[in-house]
């Protein structure tokens, strides 16, 4: 009875802590934030077994192949040096690394904005900060996520009771449809707010090109040089 009650009241306190983590994002709109990758912040992998590393991002274009890029990167600690192993510019490419060698495979769906990837045969030495960047044209700013890859030689048993299960299933399901309004609010804005950027510089060109071609032709008229007349 008590472990129910404890399970009710824990999956209450997350269901309030993702709606207000919704909220925060949805008041974070901003130019600077035109794109969204999520990931998890951890993931860990029992050694030896292959490792999913889940990438997702919204945007509001479809993804143009010709302009499309994605880079996974590695680095062991926050000091490290990033490496890049898997890279798309116009196609995916995976670069066979010392470390990896042929154990990296895209398991994303591009159509769907999945950019997730596995490590078969992960191993102890795997573990690190792994970084999803993604630039997606018409989109001015570059995503990016890091995850941290955990390898142990043992999972932790799980926790969650049915109860809990359940009521996190319907948060949920809340929590999607909450997200996906924001994001085509966030679309909306965004487009609105390019479209009147285009004008204004656009007005600006046209602006700047009147006034100098006046000056142009004023300036042939009152100083024309010797070498032009003749």
């Amino acid at each position: 009875m008590v472990s129910s009650f404890q399970a009710r009241n824990k999956s209450r306190k997350s269901a309030v802590n993702l709606i207000f983590i919704a909220m925060v994002i949805f008041a974070m709109d901003s130019p600077a934030s035109s794109m969204d990758v999520m990931v998890p912040s951890k993931v860990n992998a029992l050694n030896g077994t292959t490792a999913r590393l889940p990438c997702t991002f919204t945007s509001c274009y479809k993804i143009d192949i010709s302009r499309f890029a994605m880079n996974w990167t590695y680095k062991e600690d926050l000091n490290d040096t990033e490496e890049i192993f898997m890279t798309f510019k116009h196609r995916m490419t995976v670069i066979r690394t010392e470390r990896f060698d042929d154990r990296v495979v895209f398991a994303g769906n591009l159509e769907k904005n999945d950019l997730s990837i596995t490590i078969s045969d992960v191993q102890m030495s795997d573990s690190g900060i792994y970084k999803c960047y993604v630039r997606n044209p018409p989109d001015r700013q570059l995503g990016n996520a890091s995850i941290s890859l955990n390898v142990v030689t043992e999972l932790p048993p799980p926790r969650d009771s049915t109860i809990a299960v359940v009521m996190g299933a319907s948060v949920g399901g809340i929590l999607a449809v909450l997200i996906l309004s924001m994001v085509i609010i966030k679309c909306v804005r965004r487009r609105r707010k390019q479209e009147l950027i285009s004008d204004e510089q656009k007005m600006e060109e046209e602006g700047k090109t009147d006034a100098e071609g006046g000056t142009e032709e004023g300036t042939k008229h009152a100083y024309s040089l010797p070498e032009d007349v003749y």
